[in-house]
């Protein structure tokens, strides 16, 4: 996992239980509301408690995300990543200009989370984060060797939990043409041995 920018620990720890809740204040948008949502299920995958799954629109939480404004709709090199995130025994916040450091923030809280001896609990602790490089990238070449959907699925996960920011889908080559096309069927009707991904939004 990569290391926080600057990290000090506090004293004692939150405790997570069923009655963990999340909130979320300042600039809200559809992005920021799934992360809190992916946030929630992948809490309670790694705890096993009864969590409610939808983020509130409030300022009372166990913990609150304080978004500042928008980013771009589709993700720039070198945007605004940074992130506050503070965890005290009476709650945790999290504070970040832009949705991106918002969902980055989302993860080193899950990363935060362990089992203690009075059950699982975050460690008190104020984390001041930015990536130290703007391009965190990873390529997956499906088009030479074809990846089912559940892993990409996965692999997407495994980049938003290490706070990538770039993700390369390689989808044809003449190895094979990966993406269904309604213009010109026979490309991957002819060009994919039947292994190819369907719905995808081309004008090709």
């Amino acid at each position: 996992m990569p290391l926080p920018a600057g990290a000090q620990s506090g004293a004692g720890s939150l405790g997570v239980d069923s009655s963990f809740s999340v909130a979320l204040t300042g600039h809200v948008e559809p992005r920021v509301e799934l992360a809190g949502e992916r946030f929630l299920r992948q809490l309670v995958r790694q705890t096993g408690l009864p969590l409610a799954l939808k983020p509130a629109k409030t300022a009372k939480a166990t913990l609150v995300i304080q978004t500042d404004h928008a980013s771009k709709e589709i993700q720039e090199v070198g945007e605004d990543e940074s992130y506050v995130l503070e965890v005290t025994t009476a709650g945790a916040k999290l504070t970040a200009p832009t949705p991106l450091g918002a969902m980055h923030g989302l993860q080193t809280f899950l990363q935060l989370v362990d089992v203690s001896p009075g059950g699982f609990a975050a460690p008190a602790v104020t984390i001041h984060d930015q990536p130290r490089f703007p391009w965190r990238g990873l390529m997956i070449d499906s088009a030479r060797h074809f990846i089912p959907l559940d892993v990409i699925r996965r692999n997407l996960d495994g980049m938003e939990a290490v706070k990538m920011n770039v993700f390369h889908w390689h989808l044809s080559e003449n190895q094979g043409f990966r993406v269904e096309s309604k213009k010109f069927p026979k490309l991957h009707e002819l060009g994919s041995d039947t292994l190819y991904y369907t719905r995808m939004r081309s004008a090709i």
